[in-house]
């Protein structure tokens, strides 16, 4: 079953522009990824410093496996310098 993955976080003061070059830099590889459907990045109409990145992945493992991958390159640690309190969500659709 396809799991469709919330990652809501800060943009940390002055890391707007650096952080939207690093997602340019980094996102066809993501998109390429084995078992990506789609992913985008949304921005808080009312407090811009608010993302949110929606995902859709053919299971939770690929997604782990992602981040996995992601997490040994060093990626992850580079992110965290430029934004604040990372939450993962993990959703199954109920089918309604």
């Amino acid at each position: 079953m396809a799991c469709q993955v919330l990652l809501e976080a800060t943009i940390k003061d002055g890391c707007h522009d650096k952080l939207r070059e690093k997602f340019v830099e980094l996102l066809p590889a993501t998109r390429g990824f084995d078992g990506c459907i789609y992913l985008y990045i949304t921005k808080d109409q009312d407090n811009p410093a608010q993302i949110i990145i929606v995902e859709l992945w053919e299971s939770r493992a690929h997604y782990e496996k992602y981040l996995a991958w992601r997490t040994e390159t060093g990626v992850m640690d580079e992110l965290a310098t430029m934004i604040d309190n990372p939450s993962w969500r993990f959703l199954d659709n109920w089918g309604v």
